[in-house]
Formats: C-alpha cells, structure tokens, sequence
C-alpha cells in the first residue's frame, strides 16, 4: 500500500463517513437546547442579565 493509496482512502472516509458524522453532529448540538428538561436553565440564563449582584 503505497502512500498514495492511503490518502485516496482517507480522503474517500473523510468525503463520505466524515461529511455524515460532521452533520449528525451539528443536528444535535442544535437540537440540544431545544430539549424539554432544558426549559429551566434556557430562562435562568435569560433572565441572567436581569440579576443585580445582590440577587441571589
């Protein structure tokens, strides 16, 4: 296997497999915050600039 070879190759898995696993990724980072169980933290750190500093 010459090394020529092995970059044709890694760059078939990284132009397929890796496009794939990139995107999978992204959905999910971008679907995170829309979770139910995150509702809390999204409005605390909404409402996080509201807060005076003796606000506890």
């Amino acid at each position: 296997m010459s090394a020529h070879s092995t970059y044709d190759m890694l760059r078939h898995l990284a132009d397929s497999w890796g496009l794939l696993m990139m995107t999978a990724i992204f959905v999910g980072l971008s679907a995170w915050p829309f979770r139910p169980g995150a509702r809390p933290m999204n409005r605390d750190a909404a409402n996080s600039i509201f807060k005076d500093e003796h606000d506890v």
